[in-house]
């Protein structure tokens, strides 16, 4: 089953969103040492998911997992 995701995290910055791993940005273990994939709360602002008229529900932060 899939986590939850996050509508704004702390610091998106720190984590790759392309998969549910949530690796840390400089430490991603599905990469093979591309970028990471950014949260839409830092490309698209902070009422992203508000666009389009759909509301989701609210996730915790996922826990970084430190190599």
């Amino acid at each position: 089953m899939a986590k939850k995701f996050p509508l704004h995290p702390k610091h998106p910055e720190r984590i790759c969103w392309g998969c549910d791993r949530y690796c840390p940005a400089n430490s991603m273990a599905c990469g093979n040492g591309s970028d990471r994939t950014m949260h839409p709360v830092e490309m698209l602002g902070e009422d992203w998911n508000e666009v389009g008229g759909w509301k989701a529900e609210p996730a915790e932060e996922p826990e970084r997992r430190d190599p």
